[in-house]
């Protein structure tokens, strides 16, 4: 997705990568959920190491699960959700993916089929700045339709959806969500 495609869009600011770490504070604190920034550069590893590096780092993975023609969703605190969570120590993110959609879902098994793409998003994590990178897959899951939301962790429901109903989740959700359906929808495109 290029600036041109989103420029009207008026919840997505687009800006390019700025010159200071200073300079990108003031962007940080603008940003929020309704207004998320996304910030276009071209080496995503160096902008971190160079912009966030006092910033916790955070690993998570998760993924899209699709079982015959639906889609499983989460409700999180209130809003939808992808399941995903973080990786633990020592832990594959492959593996860590699986096992946190099993736990956050309570089904057993869904199988990887490809890696979908990567998000970043900053927030407050346990009284400091934190920047979490998600991995992202496709999952197939041939098992049982029944689902356990895991309470413990702010779920609420855990629903399979068509991919219409699961597109139509934007509205009420997180910016990484967005950008992760945004690539979904745009790879099924292709």
């Amino acid at each position: 997705m290029d600036k041109e495609s989103c420029k009207d869009e008026k919840f997505v600011k687009w800006k390019e990568l700025p010159k200071s770490k200073n300079d990108l504070k003031p962007l940080l604190k603008e940003s929020s959920l309704d207004q998320p920034l996304i910030i276009r550069c071209g080496n995503v590893e160096k902008a971190f190491s160079e912009y966030f590096e006092e910033y916790s780092k955070i690993t998570a993975a998760g993924g899209i699960v699709q079982r015959k023609k639906k889609f499983l969703v989460i409700k999180r605190n209130g809003l939808w959700d992808i399941p995903k969570g973080k990786v633990e120590k020592g832990e594959d993110i492959e593996e860590g993916a699986v096992r946190e959609i099993e736990e956050e879902c309570g089904i057993d098994g869904p199988v990887i089929e490809r890696f979908l793409t990567k998000t970043y998003h900053v927030f407050n994590h346990k009284g400091s700045k934190a920047i979490k990178t998600t991995y992202w897959y496709l999952m197939n899951y041939e098992g049982d339709k029944e689902t356990t939301p895991q309470l413990k962790e702010g779920i609420t429901k855990a629903k399979w959806m068509t991919f219409d109903e699961m597109l139509a989740i934007r509205g009420n959700t997180y910016g990484s969500i967005n950008e992760l359906l945004d690539v979904f929808e745009a790879q099924l495109a292709d």
